[in-house]
């Protein structure tokens, strides 16, 4: 139990101060920290993840802070994506479950990275204007000059297409998909990093409870105890890792995110290569 409560520290604060970093951390602790089977894990994971989620996610609905719309149309999309996911997890060996959780989780910190150092603007909200074809060209989802989201159809297209992307990820894997909707949240919604951090929280609420659900309707077991534990922590660590995260910058956050992932990826990718 006080592993489960210091694991579950850990996966709240990288939440609360990323809004993804704790759910690629919740199935690396459980399988590597507490010895659970990997597809067990996985369980246990989209749960507790995703009460700890929910509860950050209130705090920063509270404070202004999150795109519940967004958040809303991205989560439930994922509705078509994490029955299938949870249908090919049972099907895949656990060692290449895990050699994809970290490939993957390699490819998005690279492209976090490159996208804070090179092209710092796209973590600012972008307004639309004026322009005639404001669109059809640019990114895909914009702000009105009231800060109110423009849900154009191109728009709604793209976060429905992403969110079911992220949904099938987030079955497959045992994720709530913050990793994935972070990025996401900031290329297609066009929203300033800490406000995607705070969009992300409801997503991954929404997406871990239909990632659990299909897990729960297919026969698998979950174990009260250990889930217990982990939100206990990890509600704890949310309000720490919130309040440290209003004190990072934008780019910085974004750089520090894209960092957590690629560590966890390496150790992930070493421990199997070492067997």
């Amino acid at each position: 139990m006080m592993l489960s409560l210091l694991f579950g520290l850990i996966v709240g604060f990288a939440l609360g101060l990323t809004g993804g970093g704790g759910s690629i951390f919740a199935v690396p602790l459980l399988v590597y920290g507490l010895g659970t089977p990997v597809h067990e894990a996985v369980v246990i994971s989209l749960a507790a993840v995703g009460m700890t989620a929910l509860g950050g996610g209130l705090a920063r609905l509270r404070d202004g802070e999150a795109e519940l719309r967004t958040a809303v149309i991205f989560g439930l999309s994922g509705i078509l994506g994490a029955p299938l996911g949870a249908w090919l997890n049972s099907r895949f060996p656990a060692t290449a479950l895990l050699a994809g959780f970290a490939l993957l989780m390699l490819a998005v910190a690279t492209r976090m990275w490159r996208q804070a150092s090179r092209r710092p603007e796209e973590t600012r909200i972008i307004r639309a204007g004026g322009d005639g074809d404001a669109d059809t060209a640019g990114p895909a989802c914009r702000y009105d000059p009231s800060g109110r989201l423009r849900f154009t159809s191109r728009c709604a297209v793209r976060l429905a297409l992403t969110g079911s992307a992220t949904g099938l990820l987030s079955g497959l894997f045992g994720v709530g998909g913050g990793f994935l909707i972070v990025p996401a949240l900031v290329l297609v919604a066009s929203l300033p990093m800490r406000r995607a951090v705070a969009t992300s929280l409801w997503v991954i609420a929404i997406i871990s409870a239909l990632g659990f659900a299909s897990h729960l309707l297919a026969g698998a077991r979950l174990d009260l105890e250990l889930t217990a534990g982990f939100v206990g922590g990890g509600l704890a660590g949310m309000a720490l890792g919130i309040g440290v995260g209003r004190r990072i910058a934008g780019p910085a956050l974004q750089k520090l995110f894209a960092g957590m992932i690629a560590a966890v990826a390496v150790f992930m990718l070493v421990r199997l290569a070492v067997g």
